[in-house]
């Protein structure tokens, strides 16, 4: 008779680490649509607002810049898309 072999466990998943917030490591308190350079680094490659998993932003925080980077938009500060 031949042994089973025993299925080995899945090694434990790392601890996740948690992001941390740009706009408190840049000691940012006022979020503006003026502020270009700022809000080019909440913005994809494709010009689409980054999510707030991928910001690491307060719910508060990354409302105040999608309406920021909104209005930069408007005012023609920042581009719509990616420029195709």
């Amino acid at each position: 008779m031949a042994k089973k072999k025993r299925a080995r466990r899945p090694p434990a998943p790392e601890p996740k680490r948690q992001k941390r917030n740009p706009l408190k490591a840049a000691g940012v308190s006022a979020i503006d649509y003026k502020d270009v350079h700022l809000l080019r680094t909440f913005i994809s490659e494709r010009g689409k607002i980054r999510s707030r998993r991928v910001t690491g932003l307060t719910p508060q925080q990354q409302r105040q810049v999608a309406i920021a980077i909104k209005n930069a938009r408007e005012m023609a500060l920042l581009p719509f898309g990616d420029g195709r």
